[in-house]
């Protein structure tokens, strides 16, 4: 596991505290934020701002398989991921993996290999890396299968996800799209057609089986959600099942009915980061602008995150500590993590260091533990602890 940092207080620069950009110190020792008189690091020039809470993120396909026809092992994928999420200011990710009809790497063979080589990989990792289970809703018969996972492999975040009626429709209308999902899951087009006519078969059970995953998640303190509800009646029927957080919506009117009955939304960073969906859905600042949005996730690209925070900043929405909290506090706090999305005392030595100039992350601390350093903040990092060895000789 990585070493900690030694005890170290940040001076001169711009820290995000109880909601603004104050001019003070900020000191960590043994994985926390403290206090005390401890060996400065002058930071002028620089914000020291929360490290970034990332709820979901798929960009590790790419590490693992970064040409469809030219995946790596895992364990290489993982520590590809892993530094990605660092050097852009991630300090704890959830990475969303499909269990799904589709088979290939969004079935459940490909999840559990994940899960067993994040279980394996994890003691030597930078970031707090997790996994969501993004779990297709018509598969009925790998239900005891799944929860057998989330309970072996302590799984803490599911959504439920339907992608069943699109892949009907491209099946009918669209052949050249069922041929490129079925190449992507190693099968032919004949073959996947027929997994899509299985699971539509099961859609009269699929209910009561939503039901009993619901219960189980509720009796393990597993927190679930759904993923691209089209609809307010979409939204509705997940959350009286207990799947509260609301992932994507496509629409207005399904992102207004999560917030008219408390549930938390989450949108794609690179929504706002692009000025618009890439799929054509609706846009993520305009759901902030209406208050129908809680928090931001990386979706497939880590550097969308701060981005997006500046561009929201930019765009006049909101200012730069609202606009941070919804990479970090907002996060932390949805999927219930006390001691993250804050630069209180007490509470987990997360940060990342911006360059006030050219917004730049430029250093990341997770757990108190150095997980990525470049730029100028690497000199005068590396000078000062030099200073610091030879005053201890």
């Amino acid at each position: 596991m990585p070493t900690m940092l030694q005890p170290l207080r940040f001076t001169g620069a711009t820290i995000l505290r109880d909601g603004e950009m104050q001019q003070r110190s900020l000191a960590i020792a043994d994985g926390r934020i403290t206090r005390g008189p401890l060996p400065e690091v002058d930071l002028s020039g620089y914000l020291i701002l929360p490290g970034i809470v990332d709820l979901h993120g798929d960009a590790f396909e790419r590490h693992i398989a970064p040409r469809p026809s030219a995946p790596f092992d895992m364990e290489t994928g993982l520590a590809g991921t892993d530094r990605d999420a660092a050097a852009n200011g991630v300090t704890t990710a959830w990475l969303a993996q499909s269990w799904s009809w589709e088979g290939g790497h969004r079935g459940p063979d490909h999840a559990e290999a994940l899960m067993t080589a994040l279980d394996a990989y994890r003691p030597r990792a930078l970031t707090d890396l997790r996994i969501q289970v993004r779990c297709e809703t018509h598969m009925v018969d790998t239900g005891p299968r799944l929860l057998d996972a989330v309970r072996r492999h302590r799984i803490d975040y599911v959504v439920f996800n339907n992608h069943l009626d699109e892949a009907v429709d491209h099946a009918r209308e669209q052949s050249e799209v069922i041929h490129h999902w079925a190449r992507q899951a190693g099968r032919t087009p004949e073959q996947y057609v027929d997994q899509i006519k299985t699971a539509a078969a099961r859609s009269r059970e699929v209910p009561r089986h939503l039901c009993r995953l619901a219960d189980a998640f509720d009796e393990m303190g597993v927190l679930y959600g759904s993923h691209d509800d089209p609809d307010g009646e979409t939204r509705e029927h997940y959350s009286m099942i207990g799947a509260r957080i609301a992932e994507f919506p496509t629409s207005r009117r399904a992102a207004a009915a999560a917030k008219a009955m408390g549930d938390p939304v989450l949108m794609g960073a690179p929504n706002v980061a692009r000025g618009g969906s890439q799929s054509g859905n609706v846009a993520a600042s305009d759901l902030i602008a209406q208050g129908f949005c809680d928090a931001l996730v990386s979706d497939y690209y880590y550097p969308a995150l701060a981005r997006a925070a500046w561009r929201l900043v930019d765009m006049g929405l909101m200012g730069l500590p609202r606009a941070w909290a919804m990479i970090s506090e907002k996060p932390a706090e949805i999927l219930r993590l006390p001691d993250r999305g804050r630069l209180d005392v007490g509470r987990g030595a997360d940060l990342c260091v911006v360059n006030a100039e050219t917004r730049t992350v430029e250093m990341t601390i997770a757990g108190g533990r150095l997980t990525y350093l470049a730029g100028e903040a690497a000199h005068r990092f590396a000078h000062r602890i030099a200073a610091l060895d030879m005053a201890a000789e």
